[in-house]
């Protein structure tokens, strides 16, 4: 019986281990499936955003799927469920949309809607 108890230990340790780097595991995959967002805007103050229909047909004609297409004061933003989705529809609208207009990728804090607003501010300095 003494033999059976350190087996029974290191049978324990061992499932223990296990359940606790399947946890691990699940938390990396996890936090890896972060969806991500493309900022349109457009250069001049005059001009509006193009409409989301129109960036709607240009996606689903190459086979971009994306999941939401929400317009946000003067900037139109586009969910997507990876970053590969989004650099795929960042070629693609760079494309299909009339020059005039900032294609971004916006992080989680907003900071392609600063970076468009300051590429937007200083271009007027220039010349």
């Amino acid at each position: 019986m003494s033999n059976s108890t350190p087996s029974l230990r290191r049978l324990s340790y061992a499932i223990v281990a296990l359940m606790m780097f399947s946890a691990l595991l699940l938390a990396w995959a996890a936090l890896q499936k972060q969806e991500s967002t493309l900022a349109i805007r457009s250069v001049n103050q005059g001009v509006s955003m193009p409409d989301g229909f129109s960036v709607w047909h240009h996606l689903d004609a190459n086979g971009i799927q994306f999941k939401s297409i929400t317009p946000q004061n003067d900037v139109l933003l586009i969910t997507f469920d990876s970053s590969v989705q989004s650099a795929a529809a960042k070629k693609v609208l760079d494309r299909s949309l009339p020059h005039g207009y900032i294609i971004a990728q916006q992080d989680d804090n907003n900071q392609a809607v600063v970076w468009l607003t300051r590429l937007r501010d200083t271009s007027r300095l220039l010349g």
